[in-house]
C-alpha cells in the first residue's frame, strides 16, 4: 500500500517524527509547549518580519500543536492525500500541497501577524481544493461521482466553518488561503497537465508579493 501513495504516507511520517521530536523536547505527549513549538519553528511574526526567518512558513507545517491537532491533520491528510495522488502526478501534488500550506501561512500571518501558528491543515485544505477543482472540471465525464464527491466536499467544508468559528484557535485564514490556492491549482492542472510551470510561476509571483507587502507594513508595527 506504501507503494501505491508514497508521497501521502511520507508526509504523514514526517509530520509524526516532528511531533515526537517536539513532544520529547516538551515532555509533554499530549499538548506542546508553545516555547518549544516556535524553537522548532512555528510561524511567528516578531522573528519573520525583524529577523527574516521566513524558512518558517515551511517549518511550521509540519508542527502540531497536541496530539488532537495531530491526529484530525493525520487522518484528514490521509483521507484526501491518496485520491489525490490517483488524480495528479507527484509534482503537481507537491506543487499544490506545499503551495497551499506556504501562502495559507501568509494568509495567517497578515491576519494574525503576532501570534503563534503551526499545523499541515492549509496544505491538506489545499489538496481538497484540488479534488473539488478536477471534479469540477471532468464533471460532465464523471458526473456521479463528482455529485457525490462535491456533496461530501461541502459537508467537510460547512464543519469546518463552523469549528472555526466555534473553538478561537483554529485559524480560518490558512484554512481558507490553502483552500484557494489548492483549488487554482486544481482546475489549471485537470484542464492541463502542461500548465504546472504556469502555476508554479503565478504562485511565486503570488507569494513573493504578499510576503513583500507583509515585510513592508509590519516591520514598523513589530
Amino acid at each position: 500500500m506504501f507503494h501505491s501513495f508514497k508521497i501521502t504516507y511520507t508526509l504523514i511520517f514526517l509530520n509524526l517524527f516532528v511531533y515526537i521530536a517536539t513532544a520529547l523536547f516538551s515532555a509533554n505527549f499530549m499538548e506542546m509547549d508553545t516555547r518549544v513549538m516556535v524553537a522548532f519553528g512555528a510561524l511567528y511574526g516578531p522573528l519573520i518580519f525583524l529577523y527574516d526567518e521566513w524558512w518558517r512558513l515551511l517549518s511550521a507545517m509540519f508542527l502540531h500543536g497536541g496530539m488532537t491537532h495531530l491526529l484530525m491533520n493525520m487522518f484528514s491528510l490521509y483521507i484526501v492525500g491518496r485520491p489525490a495522488e490517483i488524480y495528479f502526478e507527484k509534482r503537481a501534488f507537491l506543487a499544490i500541497y506545499f503551495f497551499s500550506g506556504l501562502i495559507g501561512a501568509v494568509a495567517s500571518l497578515a491576519m494574525h501577524p503576532q501570534s503563534v501558528g503551526i499545523g499541515a491543515s492549509g496544505a491538506i485544505f489545499g489538496l481538497f481544493g484540488a479534488l473539488a477543482g478536477f471534479f469540477l472540471v471532468h464533471r460532465e465525464r464523471i458526473g456521479a461521482q463528482s455529485r457525490i464527491f462535491m456533496k461530501n466536499f461541502g459537508v467537510i467544508i460547512a464543519l469546518n466553518l463552523f469549528l472555526g468559528l466555534s473553538i478561537p484557535s483554529i485559524d480560518m485564514s490558512a484554512h481558507i488561503g490553502g483552500l484557494l490556492v489548492g483549488a487554482i491549482g486544481g482546475m489549471m492542472l485537470s484542464y492541463n497537465p502542461r500548465w504546472l510551470i504556469l502555476y508554479t510561476i503565478a504562485m511565486l509571483l503570488a507569494l513573493f508579493s504578499a510576503l513583500f507587502y507583509l515585510q513592508g507594513s509590519n516591520a514598523s508595527v513589530l
